[in-house]
């Protein structure tokens, strides 16, 4: 029996309709489908009737899938000779552990490629009317876990809080007021623009803005909560410019999604 083939594609930010061209196309093609949970149902709708599909989707602090399982998953159907593909929300190689696993399937000798998706913490913050750059506001951005690794403190918060450009924070969430502070107390200013995203690029998309000191009262306002986006920096004043609400679209994906 041949050894099959794993796709690691991104399926994109939430919104069915963001996923590229070839993401699409490797989910009508695939025998098996190993999914997170963010990833959006009507993309997996799109899979061959015979298509098996495996939910290894995880929640904060809660993995009941670990990823060593989740690699060994990808590494069995292929080694069965099926096409497999790996839907992964955002892009697979942002926070995704994506490289974890196309290391996995290098070491057993599968074939694999990796088809990019768009990263929430671009795309996302987009359909929040929040462009990373701009040229008066931000000339970078930098995109950083809020994850805790095996207790220890993964960022060094004094650093990020110098920097200029505009600070992306994913899986931060449950860490939010935390991390707020601590970028205060580096020296970033209590007034400088932030904001929460949640469910970014869905139709019912919420995002919570205010400032560092006081972001943590908007999102209980709000009632903002994972999976959220936190963004910080002056490029956060300008939603109230260029945000658009997902029901100013189109939604009805399903002719786009057939049409290709």
């Amino acid at each position: 029996m041949s050894v099959g083939k794993v796709l690691l594609v991104g399926a994109g930010p939430g919104d069915a309709s963001l996923i590229t061209v070839k993401g699409l196309l490797a989910i009508r093609a695939a025998q098996v489908i190993v999914h997170d949970r963010l990833v959006n149902t009507e993309l997996i709708s799109q899979a061959p009737p015979n298509c098996q599909i495996i939910n290894v989707g995880k929640t904060s602090n809660h993995h009941p899938v670990p990823q060593e399982h989740i690699n060994q998953i990808l590494v069995d159907h292929a080694l069965a000779g099926k096409n497999v593909v790996r839907l992964k929300g955002g892009d697979p190689y942002v926070f995704g552990r994506g490289g974890e696993e196309a290391e996995s399937l290098s070491h057993y000798g599968i074939p694999f490629e990796i088809v990019p998706g768009i990263s929430s913490s671009i795309g996302g913050l987009a359909y929040a009317g929040i462009p990373v750059t701009h040229r008066n506001y931000a000339s970078s951005f930098h995109v950083v876990t809020g994850h805790m690794c095996q207790g220890n403190e993964p960022q060094n918060w004094n650093a990020l809080a110098q920097l200029d450009g505009t600070l992306i924070i994913l899986m931060g969430m449950s860490r939010q007021e935390e991390i707020c502070q601590l970028l205060i107390q580096g020296g970033k200013s209590p007034d400088t623009p932030a904001a929460a995203v949640m469910y970014a690029s869905h139709q019912q998309q919420v995002m919570a803005k205010g400032t560092l000191s006081t972001l943590k009262d908007e999102i209980a306002r709000k009632k903002v909560h994972a999976p959220a986006l936190l963004v910080i920096g002056k490029v956060v004043n300008l939603s109230d410019v260029l945000a658009f609400t997902s029901h100013q679209i189109d939604i009805n994906h399903e002719p786009l999604l057939q049409a290709i």
